[in-house]
């Protein structure tokens, strides 16, 4: 599910969930919990999260949700609060080496790196939630705030729209890019670099970064995340998920 690896301080992260690294409840668990471990491993300076394949995460598994229907919908997102709360507020450095497509969730999951670089014309990037008719759970919304410039937030929240590197650079989705065979290379560097700051400065400084996110979910985000549940549960929003994946993702 996660393959795990040292390099000279830093852990590398690489999904390999099925095909597509979509983001059920087991998953969001094993992921949070690795990150959850490494905030006490005084051997690990940084992490680099990346995927197999073609596939850094498809985002939420739309199969299951539409099979578990209200009740799997329930469990579920709690689960993903935690995976990205983890990853958004880990205190060390998170590079995100993006090796293929990031989509919906699992773009989220990307922007909730400190850094984000992408392996060249490799996949494309984007949240697609309202193609979908889901709306963004708290967090993720916040997550999506904080990492993509001002401008795009309606555009990219709206359109449903993906982005090849190119575009995705040139409007903040990542980074930088990096050639598919040196994406690890650069992102251990760029990890690196992160984990040479002194660490207790990172952290507080990272804190301090991330504040708002804090600050906004403390005063509206229970409330937010009732009325998203509500909606994702609701009989005419999984009737729209069902109709997706029954025309998107079943072949």
């Amino acid at each position: 599910m996660i393959e795990v690896e040292t390099v000279e301080g830093i852990a590398v992260l690489r999904m390999q969930h099925g095909k597509a690294n979509a983001l059920d409840i087991e998953f969001c668990e094993a992921l949070a919990a690795r990150f959850n471990a490494l905030r006490t491993n005084d051997e690990v300076e940084a992490t680099v999260l990346t995927g197999a394949g073609t596939m850094f995460s498809a985002g939420v598994d739309l199969k299951r949700l539409s099979a578990g229907g209200a009740d799997y919908v329930r469990a579920f997102l709690p689960v993903l609060h935690k995976l990205y709360e983890e990853v958004f507020f880990h205190p060390k450095p998170v590079v995100a080496a993006i090796n293929g497509h990031a989509v919906a969730g699992g773009a989220i999951l990307a922007c909730c790196a400190d850094r984000r670089i992408m392996a060249h014309e490799a996949g494309r990037i984007g949240v697609t939630e309202m193609l979908v008719g889901v709306p963004f759970p708290a967090l993720a919304f916040e997550v999506l705030r904080a990492a993509v410039p001002a401008e795009y937030l309606a555009e990219f929240a709206y359109s449903g729209a993906t982005y090849m590197t190119d575009d995705a650079l040139e409007c903040g989705w990542i980074d930088e890019i990096a050639e598919p065979e040196e994406l690890l290379e650069d992102a251990l560097a760029v990890a690196e670099e992160l984990a040479a700051l002194p660490a207790a400065a990172f952290a507080l400084t990272k804190a301090q970064i991330r504040g708002p996110v804090t600050e906004r979910l403390a005063v509206s985000g229970e409330e937010i995340d009732r009325e998203v549940t509500a909606l994702w549960c609701a009989d005419d929003t999984l009737a729209r998920v069902r109709d997706y994946v029954a025309r998107m993702l079943t072949k």
